[in-house]
């Protein structure tokens, strides 16, 4: 350590929030240089290569073969995919010196693609799968979090090709496996969720969240089954339809003073419309309106979401629904310019009756009556039926998910938590096969279409969700398989006991053992002890007052254990964990 290129701090970084950026940033991993970018450290590098292994070890284990692509990638292999367009303002572009358009890799399914189509033509080529460990982009706009949400972050991408569908199928189990056994070797505490599939495309997918509260990810899982999904991903069951025979018809009431759905329960029910009937918010249809920007088109148009009144429109969910189109909500301007449309009040029929697109929830099903907007200031409409007075354009499942929901596989209830999401995997198909016309000579000698696999790990992600679920008060707790060393060997005091350390470390490493020495002088014992801490290396051997009685003291940075034994028993202990 007298010569690492090293500087821990006491204080946490003014920018920071979670305990993976303040630890990373205190403990020299990484270093700010711009928004959303990070310098890796000779520490944070060491750590970074040891995650990178343990995913290598596990992908070649799969049949993987590691490769490297370029980061700038030129516009063709995106254009012929569309993605040059549905990637909008997250992907950073730029123009070489002759004008030629390229985008810094955000991910590498075209490229991948192409380079098959070049080598391999005959179905005894394939299976094949190809991945590569590289730093990806995206342009935040919000960059924050240290790495788990930067613009350069390092990332294993693999691509699975296959001849037919059984064959991405196995592709798809090897992967999930995989990532499995990753997970698992790192200690880190995860769930596998139903997943959107969203730019990507293709049909299953699944995502890998890393269980944390301060995940930016909201799941949901079942009380009484292993059903877990990224919020996203929920389906509502939609309850039977209901006949339409003998249902009151709709009258419209004037309601001042109802600006909110509950004022307007409180109306309805105080005045006694509709004959008495009682009435909850779960009666009342609430209408949100917001405006849709297709990739690559100037102009927006307005459409409409219902949902019980019960519930909010998640724009999570509705961005995950409508993408890769921008959305945002109705102004002042968009109302003027739509009279039609008389805000608070918007029915409906005010967007059906114009030509304007209306999706309502699966809980509005045929036969359902509804208070709603009757397109009037200080009106509503009751006894709106559904399948009657009015026929959606089609149906969003975009409300708010909330706990004690009905589970959609029918078994308990949801409740939600939060995670990180480390790990994804698709079942792409032939989307880009298509793009790039990737076909084979099948054993009948015709061209077949060949079915992709895309799977995702971000590798500098799974290493601050290591650190949000392993570490406390006074620094980082490594797992020993990507920890920087095996054992922080500190050297108290002057001259002897500094030099005992390096001979230990010495030893230690003639038998394999990765090694840290506090060799500083002029650093106080408490200073390196909480250096020792701080840097989280999960074996701590001190050589301090007791090595005068020829004792030597072990802490386990996991447990907090420590145990006072001679040199050359800590030297065996040492050798024995680590094996």
């Amino acid at each position: 350590m007298s010569t690492l290129f090293l500087r821990t701090l006491r204080e946490d970084p003014a920018d920071a929030e979670l305990p993976s950026h303040k630890l990373m940033v205190r403990g020299g991993y990484v270093r700010r240089t711009a928004p959303g970018v990070y310098s890796w450290l000779p520490l944070g590098k060491v750590v970074l290569d040891n995650l990178s292994q343990v995913v290598r070890e596990e992908m070649n284990a799969i049949g993987g073969q590691e490769l490297l692509l370029p980061a700038l990638v030129p516009r063709e292999y995106y254009e012929a995919s569309n993605r040059w367009t549905e990637y909008g303002d997250t992907a950073f572009r730029l123009n070489d010196r002759k004008g030629a358009e390229y985008m810094l890799g955000p991910t590498h399914e075209e490229v991948f693609a192409d380079l098959v189509k070049g080598m391999y033509s005959s179905y005894k080529d394939f299976p094949a799968i190809l991945y590569q460990i590289q730093e990806k982009f995206r342009d935040e706009a919000r960059p924050r979090a240290g790495v788990l949400r930067g613009r350069e972050f390092h990332m294993k991408d693999s691509y699975s090709f296959d001849i037919d569908d059984e064959g991405l199928e196995v592709a798809y189990t090897k992967h999930r496996d995989a990532y499995i056994r990753i997970f698992d070797r790192l200690g880190l505490r995860y769930v596998i969720v139903s997943a959107m599939s969203g730019a990507m495309g293709g049909s299953a997918s699944e995502e890998f969240l890393a269980e944390t509260p301060n995940g930016e990810d909201t799941f949901v899982r079942s009380t009484g089954s292993d059903f877990a999904a990224n919020v996203e991903a929920v389906r509502v069951p939609a309850p039977a339809a209901r006949p339409l025979d003998g249902l009151p018809a709709a009258e419209v009431h004037h309601t001042p003073d109802t600006p909110t759905i509950d004022s307007l329960v409180d109306y309805l029910n105080d005045h006694e419309v509709g004959g008495g009937r009682t009435f909850t918010a779960g009666d009342t249809l609430k209408n949100v309106l917001v405006k849709v920007q297709e990739p690559g088109e100037k102009d927006w148009r307005i459409l409409g979401v219902g949902v019980p009144g019960d519930r909010e429109v998640d724009m999570t969910r509705l961005e995950a629904a409508l993408h890769p189109a921008e959305i945002a909500l109705l102004e002042d301007e968009d109302f003027a310019a739509n009279p039609f449309l008389t805000k608070g009040y918007v029915g409906p029929n005010a967007l059906l009756g114009n030509e304007l697109e209306f999706y309502a929830d699966p809980r509005i099903v045929e036969g359902t009556r509804w208070v709603t907007g009757a397109d009037k200031v200080d009106h509503h409409i009751v006894d709106l039926v559904a399948g009657r007075d009015f026929v959606p354009t089609g149906v969003l499942d975009v409300a708010d998910v909330r706990d004690g929901d009905p589970s959609p596989d029918g078994t308990g209830t949801l409740y939600t938590a939060r995670g990180i999401e480390v790990g994804h995997v698709f079942q792409l198909g032939r989307k880009y096969a298509d793009a790039a016309q990737l076909d084979a000579l099948g054993p009948d000698g015709k061209p077949r279409r060949i079915t992709m696999g895309s799977y995702g790990l971000g590798v500098s992600r799974v290493l601050a969700a290591v650190i949000e679920q392993s570490h406390d008060d006074r620094g980082i707790i490594w797992p020993r398989v990507i920890a920087p060393a095996d054992v922080h060997i500190v050297g108290t005091g002057k001259g002897e006991q500094v030099e005992a350390a390096l001979r230990l470390g010495e030893q230690l490493e003639e038998r394999g053992v990765r090694v840290l020495v506090d060799d500083r002088n002029g650093v106080s014992p408490g200073v390196k002890f909480t250096d020792s801490e701080l840097l989280g290396v999960p074996t701590i051997l001190i050589v301090g007052k007791g090595w005068a009685n020829g004792l030597v003291e072990l802490r386990d940075r996991v447990s907090g254990e420590r145990e006072e034994l001679s040199p050359e028993s800590a030297v065996e202990r040492i050798t024995a964990l680590v094996r």
